[in-house]
C-alpha cells in the first residue's frame, strides 16, 4: 500500500495521497513498535 501511495503522489503531486502515504507510515511504525520489528524505511522523493 505504500508503494502504491507513492507512486500515485509522485505522479500527481497530490496532497492528499502524501497525506495518505505518510498516515499509512506512521500506522506501520507504531504497528512495528508493537509486534518488537524494524519499522518501514521512509522513501525519499525521487531527483529529476
Amino acid at each position: 500500500m505504500l508503494n502504491l501511495s507513492w507512486k500515485v503522489f509522485s505522479m500527481t503531486g497530490s496532497i492528499d495521497t502524501y497525506l495518505l502515504l505518510k498516515e499509512l507510515e506512521r500506522e506501520s511504525d507504531e504497528t512495528s513498535e508493537l509486534e518488537g520489528k524494524e519499522p518501514i524505511e521512509t522513501m525519499d522523493a525521487p531527483t529529476h
